[in-house]
């Protein structure tokens, strides 16, 4: 086979063969996701590859080829000498979803290692990393070193993205955000399995979102995302499961980073935080125990989580892995005290007597972003007490002028504003709807390869 020439990797080169329809080879991609990592390629050269994808596409061992690439541009973590399973989950994103502070220290309780690699949020949709930082002193990009003591010690560590993780996908994504590229599925399953497999995840659930709040509301769009992600997994050798699920109700009561954040922690200390929210942050924390080894099956996995929660396990799990990340260390007898609380609470009145029937969720999400609590922009700062408490969720019966939400906002001003916007995104109609699926495994119509 003769020797590949040098021209045939430069940018322009892989642009064109990309735009003309051709499927880029493993060398291809990996000389084009080093140049990236390396800023060998222009901003305008990368927007340029990101919007040939866009049109174009890849097939299923292209992208496992980029996938690989991109997990390969930067440092890999690995985890040999963990006596346990190194586990952990992935979102597509919605609004009110504190699954992974739920789902990391159920798991560390059970046996599992959890080294979460977490993003913050943009558009209207929240972000893990906001969340915790509600919390005074959490620091979510520690040394190497620190990361793996904590997880080491404590079982589990939800951390962002260091600048040697990944650096092509941190490069790649700024540009899609700009450029109209971010819901491009290739593009979606390789940047979120590469941060994957470059944290050291042995096994792997993925929670694609369907309806109002999710990136890609409808379900067919999204169940063909399940299914690249499937294939594109185990093309890389990482067990994993695919569940489809609901956004088109708020996940939990909430929807703001600290008002999430303490929801999670009346769950994790056995009070009322969102049966929704509960309910599939068992399914899926269940499902890893299984992938891991650590349950037999559903029922005995369900039967380790409830122990760990009933025991107050998780509770303590979390509270440990906040103090070691730079946290407060009394954040379980003194929650209240460490999150911020917004200084207006205003009720939002139903208009009229009858059901929630509907809700816009990415307007309530966008709600969030106006009082300050979410990102126009990725370096915007955000008001970590805003948002919404107490959402009511669809077919909830209601009467004129109950609280269909509780506004936490910064001035009275900005308060009466999301008032409107949130009778504006919920429906109010004079028969309950009919109740909607919270969760199901994805089954693709053929195996996998």
């Amino acid at each position: 086979m003769s020797q590949r020439p040098a021209w045939s990797l430069l940018p322009q080169s892989l642009i064109r063969r990309k735009r003309d329809g051709a499927r880029l080879d493993a060398a291809e991609l990996r000389a084009l996701a080093r140049g990236i990592a390396e800023g060998q390629w222009s901003e305008g050269q990368v927007a340029a590859f990101a919007m040939t994808v866009a049109f174009r596409g890849m097939g299923v061992a292209e992208c496992v080829a980029f996938t690989e690439a991109l997990r390969d541009s930067g440092q890999r973590l690995s985890w040999p000498d963990l006596p346990g399973p190194v586990l952990d989950k992935h979102s597509t994103g919605g609004v009110g979803d504190g699954v992974s502070l739920l789902l990391a220290p159920l798991l560390a309780a059970c046996g599992a290692y959890v080294p979460m690699i977490s993003g913050r949020g943009l558009g209207h949709t929240g972000g893990t990393l906001d969340k915790l930082e509600s919390l005074p002193g959490y620091d979510v990009n520690p040394a190497p070193e620190r990361l793996r003591a904590v997880l080491c010690e404590v079982g589990c560590a939800i951390v962002g993205q260091s600048a040697d993780l990944v650096p092509a996908d941190r490069r790649l994504y700024a540009v899609r955000n700009v450029t109209a590229t971010v819901d491009v599925p290739a593009l979606m399953v390789a940047s979120i399995l590469s941060k994957k497999l470059a944290g050291g995840a042995q096994a792997l659930v993925l929670d694609v979102k369907i309806g109002s709040g999710a990136q890609l509301p409808d379900e067919a769009p999204a169940r063909a995302l399940a299914d690249l992600l499937l294939r594109v997994a185990n093309g890389t050798g990482l067990r994993v499961r695919v569940a489809l699920s609901d956004m088109s109700q708020v996940l939990g009561r909430h929807a703001g980073n600290a008002l999430e954040l303490g929801a999670a922690l009346d769950l994790l200390c056995g009070r009322d935080g969102g049966s929704r929210l509960r309910a599939l942050s068992l399914a899926l924390a269940g499902e890893l125990l299984c992938l891991g080894g650590l349950a037999t099956d559903a029922a005995d996995a369900g039967a380790r989580l409830e122990r760990a929660l009933d025991s107050g396990a998780a509770a303590e799990r979390f509270a440990r892995m906040v103090a070691a990340q730079g946290g407060p260390r009394d954040l379980l007898e003194r929650a209240a005290a460490h999150l911020p609380r917004a200084p207006v609470q205003q009720a939002v009145p139903a208009p009229q007597v009858g059901y929630v029937t509907r809700m816009d969720v990415r307007a309530l999400g966008l709600t969030v972003v106006a009082l300050g609590g979410g990102r126009s922009y990725p370096e915007q700062v955000i008001d970590h007490a805003v948002g919404l408490a107490e959402v009511l969720g669809r077919g909830v019966a209601v009467a004129a002028g109950q609280p269909l939400a509780i506004v936490h906002a910064r001035t009275a001003s900005a308060a009466e504003a999301a008032v409107r916007a949130v009778q504006a995104a919920i429906e109010i109609g004079p028969e309950a709807p009919a109740p909607d699926e919270l969760w199901r495994w994805y089954t693709p119509a053929t195996p996998p390869a």
